[in-house]
């Protein structure tokens, strides 16, 4: 089968936590840089990245990278690469984006125009034809060029990955799925510990959550341009990926995964997301303002993604509830927190200075991931094997 380079976007400043993913699926990593990751991998890998990579925003197939500081650079360059092997003489291609960074050729809608000429001259020759139908499956191309090097893929994914199929609705300033799940990655939280978010909207982070515990491939309930690509992707190999990640499902795994919010509509919609996740018998939501957050049990883990105060009106009533926060964590003995906000003062009205504090982009938004360290739990003492023969 033949092997291909797939480049991984992600979240910028959250590589490792993607990387991570794509050694625990199998793959060899090439090529690590901001925001993206390379690796290499046949068809199957291309289904199963697509199926099972929590954190990676898309997978797509790198067709090649060459440099250029001209646009006859870039078509011929373009022009050059082996376009008859990955595009069907029916298929539907476009450059759907174009980046640049700190290169010379910087406008988008000029490199997307001279890489469509590019590619059907290229077709045009192989196929001995002047007209394509363009009626077959979608292949959405996407450019990058960062310093003079271009960089030409074909995204086999279509919808962000982020897209996971179980948020129809969401709250004011919800989280992405793939960076609330690349969050949760970064805390030592595994299933068998007490998970709290007192802010849980649409309920992205206990969803998630719920999702690692009982092994659901964030993948499983929608559908990906490369299902169309039989020459590319077999539909055998798809069926054999998704038969995999079904297969690894466990419902009847014991959590303890509570969200909640001030807000009852927004519980309810929360309630509903997790249902069409398959993961409400392993989230307990409830109607509570962080005021009231308590537990009785040590050890527990807050992860959450509190009101930043966007909005201009809204600023005043930050410090009062950060105030809070902080209370309600000094309450929970022994507990961990890690939030994710853009509030500045934060830790002032926390009162408490995090044990560590990662700048990550919510979108266009700058946040602070600020991790409150609690104690490990003491280790469970090891049954003596010798003393139950």
């Amino acid at each position: 089968m033949q092997t291909y380079e797939l480049i991984a976007p992600c979240h910028f400043g959250l590589e490792a936590v993607l990387k991570r993913e794509i050694y625990d699926l199998g793959y060899e990593i090439t090529r690590v840089e901001d925001g993206r990751v390379t690796f290499t991998g046949d068809a199957e890998a291309i289904c199963r990245a697509n199926l099972f990579l929590r954190t990676a925003e898309r997978v797509l197939i790198q067709v090649g990278r060459f440099n250029a500081t001209t646009f006859d650079e870039l078509f011929e360059g373009t022009k050059a690469l082996p376009w008859e092997e990955y595009l069907p003489k029916d298929a539907r291609f476009w450059v759907k984006k174009a980046s640049s960074i700190k290169s010379k050729l910087f406008s988008p809608s000029d490199i997307q125009s001279i890489v469509k000429k590019a590619v059907v001259e290229r077709m045009k020759g192989h196929f001995g034809i002047s007209w394509f139908s363009e009626d077959g499956a979608d292949y959405p191309l996407r450019v990058f060029l960062m310093k003079d090097e271009v960089t030409v893929t074909i995204d086999t994914t279509g919808d962000s990955l982020h897209k996971r199929g179980y948020r129809t609705m969401a709250g004011a300033a919800p989280l992405s799925e793939t960076l609330a799940a690349s969050l949760i990655m970064l805390t030592p939280w595994h299933a068998d510990r007490i998970l709290v978010d007192p802010f849980c909207g649409s309920g992205t982070f206990p969803i998630e959550a719920a999702m690692m515990a009982a092994n659901i491939a964030p993948g499983m309930n929608r559908e990906f341009l490369s299902q169309e690509w039989e020459a590319l992707v077999p539909k055998k190999v798809w069926y054999e990926a998704i038969e995999e990640a079904q297969d690894l499902v466990d419902l009847d795994v014991e959590t303890a995964i509570q969200g909640y919010d001030i807000d009852e509509s927004v519980i309810a919609v929360a309630r509903e997301n997790a249902r069409r996740a398959r993961v409400d018998k392993l989230i307990h939501f409830q109607r509570r303002p962080v005021a009231e957050l308590n537990h009785p049990k040590k050890y527990g883990f807050i992860i959450t993604n509190p009101p930043y105060g966007e909005r201009l009106e809204d600023k005043k009533d930050l410090p009062a509830l950060y105030q809070q926060i902080g209370e309600a964590y000094a309450r929970l003995d022994d507990w961990s927190m890690y939030l994710i906000t853009s509030y500045e003062d934060a830790e002032r009205y926390i009162g408490k200075k995090a044990d560590k504090n990662r700048k990550l982009y919510n979108g266009m938004i700058r946040t602070y991931f600020y991790q409150f360290l609690g104690p490990k739990p003491p280790k469970r003492p090891r049954r003596d094997v010798a003393s139950q023969q």
